[in-house]
């Protein structure tokens, strides 16, 4: 709604379509069943393909930010540490709260409801904090989105992607590839095949929710869980770390390497990928000896 009056967007009225359709999707996707769910996604795909124009909401300047970054101090900071905070401590605390024997949260969901509430008490904080115009949140959410435009939907759409390989047998090919090439006797080598195949796989699909269905079915559940006896939560949490390691390092991996490089006009529109590469490799080792030392011990 905000889209469709900002009139200096000569494409108002797609900026409006495509972010409308997105939400009747998280909205109302459960009810509308496959095939409108597939009509909903190609609409997506034609705007994002004619184009999203950049919206004009009201905002402060530069000079106001600098401003008020100056009065605030280190508080600016607080909403945003306490996102992650209030995600921890729900994470640990929520799934174990019941009231007359019912739990406050679902155990299965309790990680995605303690980062919801952690968004919202962000917000409360942040208004009662800075007091912000009353629709400021609706219009820099708004002026983030147009920035972004349609590449922000890219991890949705590659994690489907991830599940329709999976249901089509690929993990099982590449599993009975790995298998047979390589020398995955030793727990050890289990790991490193399965940390360094989320990497590679997710440079290829350009995510790692994409590339996690299919190296967990190949070499995670079979080897590291079936034959060596792995946790399997240990193994999924450590075995996504690994391949956002591969994120750092592609460009498929639109929404986070080449979006920001444009938006920052940044000559070199692998400068980001360049810069994190270095971190990447070194950081995939980690995670290499992190899942070896936690998975079968726990």
């Amino acid at each position: 709604m905000r889209s469709v009056g900002d009139r200096a967007n000569r494409r108002r009225f797609g900026n409006a379509a495509f972010w409308g359709l997105l939400a009747v999707s998280f909205l109302f996707g459960s009810q509308l069943g496959d095939v409108a769910n597939g009509i909903l996604v190609l609409a997506l795909t034609a705007l994002g393909a004619w184009g999203m124009g950049l919206g004009s909401p009201k905002t402060t300047s530069v000079e106001q930010r600098e401003a008020s970054a100056r009065t605030q101090g280190n508080a600016i900071f607080t909403p945003a540490l306490l996102i992650p905070a209030v995600a921890i401590a729900g994470t640990l605390t929520l799934g174990k709260i019941t009231i007359h024997g019912a739990p406050v949260a679902d155990p299965k969901q309790v990680t995605l409801i303690a980062l919801a509430l952690g968004i919202v008490v962000a917000l409360i904080v942040a208004l009662l904090r800075f007091r912000p115009p009353a629709l400021a949140t609706v219009d820099e959410g708004r002026r983030l989105c147009d920035a972004i435009g349609w590449a922000i939907i890219l991890p949705q759409l590659l994690a489907s992607l991830g599940a329709v390989f999976a249901i089509s047998g690929v993990g099982s090919a590449v599993g009975r590839i790995a298998t047979t090439w390589l020398p995955l006797g030793h727990p050890l080598a289990a790991v490193v095949a399965y940390c360094i195949g989320m990497a590679l796989f997710t440079m290829v699909m350009g995510n790692a929710f994409a590339a996690f269905p299919v190296m967990t079915a190949a070499i995670g559940v079979p080897l590291i869980v079936h034959k060596f006896g792995g946790d399997p939560a240990i193994m999924g949490a450590v075995g996504m770390l690994a391949g956002y390691c591969g994120t750092l390092c592609t460009p498929m991996a639109a929404n986070y390497n080449i979006v920001p490089a444009a938006l920052l006009e940044l000559p070199d529109r692998n400068g980001v990928i360049r810069v994190q590469i270095p971190t990447a490799i070194p950081l995939l080792l980690c995670n290499i000896v992190l899942m070896y030392i936690l998975v079968y011990r726990f």
